[in-house]
């Protein structure tokens, strides 16, 4: 995954977007000094979804353990150079793999067993599925504006109260 990651943490005392916000902060400031830039680094803000039952846990991380082969990046899962696969499959051990093991399971060897079986599954997950956002000229998005909002110059926005303006950027959100 060249432009993304997964992660699936569970969330203890401290807040998600804490705890990104000071991942990403620490490596931005990393990144930047170690190649001498600055600014932003990443084009958006994390995206998150909470994982509240044990079915749900096991869709998620089968998704993100075959994504880099549904996306071609990798013949099998554990391939994939970023996957910690083998940690749940016992070649590795560096991730705490046992909640979603004993959900399969409370006999270890049985629970490997039936994880491999499960994450090799032909499915059709579909996990935080983002939509795909095309680039558009500030020229064409000046004139879709002036299009959905039946005004004739840019200015003209300004003499729409706001209830409006706020039905069209969401509409505007919702189709673009």
């Amino acid at each position: 995954m060249g432009n993304h990651l997964h992660l699936l943490l569970m969330e203890d005392k401290e807040p998600l977007d804490t705890v990104m916000r000071r991942i990403c902060g620490s490596y931005v400031l990393w990144y930047n000094k170690k190649y001498g830039r600055v600014g932003n680094l990443f084009q958006d803000r994390f995206k998150s979804e909470p994982v509240e039952e044990d079915e749900y846990f096991l869709t998620v991380l089968r998704y993100i353990f075959r994504n880099p082969v549904k996306a071609g990046i990798a013949a099998k899962i554990e391939d994939y150079l970023w996957t910690n696969y083998t940690d749940y499959i016992g070649e590795k051990n560096q991730t705490d793999r046992d909640y979603a093991l004993d959900i399969l399971n409370g006999d270890r060897e049985k629970a490997v067993r039936k994880f491999i079986e499960y994450i090799n599954q032909d499915n059709d997950d579909k996990c935080l599925e983002i939509k795909e956002s095309r680039q558009i000229t500030d020229h064409d998005a000046i004139n879709i504006i002036k299009d959905h909002c039946k005004v004739g110059q840019g200015s003209d926005l300004q003499m729409i109260d706001v209830d409006r303006k706020n039905r069209y950027l969401k509409e505007l959100k919702e189709h673009f």
